[in-house]
């Protein structure tokens, strides 16, 4: 069952645009993270591996692009997806030699720039501005995770909501479109927390989403409290009501980037269903089929919201007719 007849994904937007698939290549370009570096913090966020970009090919950005390309040959152009780390944490001369020399290749149409939302000074809007004017696709992905304080102190991320709020804002000034991470499952938060995660998210204004299930992977904290048995993980039947409810409150115009995630052994350690997207996507897909597809049940439209953000377990996301149900 195709996922794109129920949620507006990158792909089905990228082919509209220019009229054919669109890949996009992860780049390592040897960033590190304040989080990591002792800037803000020391050993990441707790759900992020040491190595969790360790699979991810070092080199130059000209050589990374060629491998990629060698892996699927029958795509024509692509968008540079600088993944690992935080992608916007270096002086301004070296972002631009970094980004430039991915779209100096003809068959590459844009960025997908990966950050901090505590990471983004306006000089690097600024440039990334100045490529969209000239025609590149251009996503900043900002990770948050959630829109609750209380859990991004609890998986150490070393900023709050208000910090993504305020480079939203300052994105959304020069017509930068945002894509936003949200995990779902994170601890202490239930399923009503990423409903609620998701609408202070919309009221923001957001262009994309991305979304994840909450995996624990080797050499990260939460791996540490998952064998001490203290951290709970969603089912896939559980993650998939709650992803395809959250695409249901989605404004159909907002794309997914990703509504699913995997990693491969011995990376992984749980839960074993997210070795592999497609299942996940499948499920997604049938659930969307059966009571509505994306944006039905998007309530009102959108509004920039002022309000503190909640403590998680203690609100719940607005219940909406649709007539789906």
């Amino acid at each position: 069952m195709q996922l794109d007849h129920y949620v507006h994904t990158l792909g089905s937007h990228l082919k509209n645009r220019f009229g054919e698939r669109v890949h996009k290549l992860p780049l390592h370009a040897g960033f590190t993270c304040p989080n990591r570096d002792g800037t803000i913090g020391r050993g990441g966020c707790s759900f992020c591996s040491v190595d969790s970009f360790s699979e991810e090919r070092s080199g130059s950005v000209d050589g990374q692009l060629a491998h990629g390309r060698q892996a699927i040959a029958w795509v024509r152009r692509y968008l540079a997806y600088f993944q690992a780390y935080t992608n916007t944490y270096a002086e301004i001369e070296h972002l631009r030699a970094l980004y430039d020399a991915a779209l100096a290749s003809r068959d590459v149409v844009g960025l997908c720039v990966g950050t901090r939302p505590d990471c983004v000074p306006d000089a690097v809007l600024d440039l990334l501005a100045a490529y969209q004017e000239q025609g590149a696709e251009i996503w900043l992905e900002l990770g948050l995770q959630s829109a609750f304080d209380e859990t991004l102190d609890r998986i150490h991320r070393g900023h709050g909501f208000k910090a993504y709020a305020e480079t939203v804002a300052r994105a959304q000034a020069r017509s930068i479109p945002v894509c936003a991470h949200l995990i779902v499952g994170l601890p202490g938060e239930r399923a009503e927390d990423s409903l609620v995660s998701l609408e202070r998210v919309l009221n923001e204004g957001v262009q994309g989403l991305k979304l994840h299930p909450l995996m624990i992977v080797r050499g990260s904290q939460l791996a540490a409290e998952h064998q001490r048995g203290e951290v709970a993980l969603l089912s896939l039947e559980q993650y998939v009501e709650t992803a395809a409810e959250m695409i249901r409150r989605t404004p159909a115009e907002v794309i997914f980037h990703r509504v699913g995630a995997s990693a491969r052994a011995p990376t992984l350690i749980a839960p074993d269903w997210c070795t592999k997207t497609l299942p996940t996507n499948n499920a997604i897909a049938h659930h969307l089929a059966r009571l509505g597809a994306q944006g039905c049940r998007t309530p009102r439209p959108y509004k920039i919201s002022a309000s503190p953000c909640p403590t998680p377990a203690q609100n719940s996301a607005p219940e909406p007719d649709c007539s789906g149900d």
